[in-house]
């Protein structure tokens, strides 16, 4: 597996990384970490690999867009002096061009959005030894909607970014898209974002599957 024992893994982003977490810093026992992909996680790579002592920190925040993600990077990334870090944002940037339209001082446009999150990677990769990009996603297989569309957008800017910055890239599209085959995206998300308990797992199955977990 990629993540060497003894590691300690911070993993930032919106309300699907949030999940419920404890504040101010998402670690400890019972719901610490939430009810979403990084409880899960950290229940696989316990479960599987309980000599390895991987620390997990989840320091999710609803909400969030690559904005609000800057303004608390220091407090809530190089001041936890993690060894590895996942980052999972987009959402947010997305969608409040659709269902805020007018509020245009809000919109994280994709410029904005990449010139941010490669700022932000490219202060903090130095300190790393490895590093984690989850693109955002739409749970609709409809990729002329425009909502799915723009989110591919955005998700082909955190592509980028990983191969730039030697990171691993987990598709969490691509991993929503073949269940979505079987599934109505209602029986995932009610609102095509905010996962169920089956949603949660496809995100945290997809993460495992490209750090090189022993299923």
């Amino acid at each position: 597996m990629k993540i060497e024992p003894g590691s300690k893994l911070a993993m930032i982003g919106d309300s699907i990384t949030d999940a419920g977490r404890t504040r101010p810093i998402g670690e400890g026992l019972f719901d610490a970490l939430g009810k979403g992909y990084v409880a899960n996680i950290d229940a696989l790579l316990a479960s599987a690999y309980p000599d390895h002592r991987i620390r997990i920190i989840n320091q999710g925040c609803s909400g969030d867009t690559v904005r609000e993600l800057k303004a608390r990077w220091k407090k809530d990334v190089l001041d936890l002096q993690p060894t590895w870090l996942s980052i999972m944002i987009g959402i947010n940037d997305v969608w409040r061009q659709f269902d805020l339209p007018r509020q245009t001082d809000i919109h994280v446009l994709p410029d904005e959005y990449e010139k941010t999150l490669d700022e932000l990677i490219g202060e903090t990769r130095p300190h790393l030894t490895g590093l984690i990009l989850m693109n955002p996603y739409y749970i609709d297989l409809n990729k002329s909607d425009p909502m799915r569309a723009q989110m591919d957008r955005y998700g082909s800017i955190v592509k980028a970014l990983a191969a730039k910055h030697d990171a691993i890239f987990v598709d969490t599209q691509a991993a929503f898209d073949a269940v979505l085959a079987h599934f109505h995206p209602m029986s995932l998300a009610w609102d095509r974002i905010h996962p169920n308990h089956i949603g949660s797992m496809i995100i945290a199955k997809a993460f495992l599957n490209q750090i090189g977990f022993e299923w």
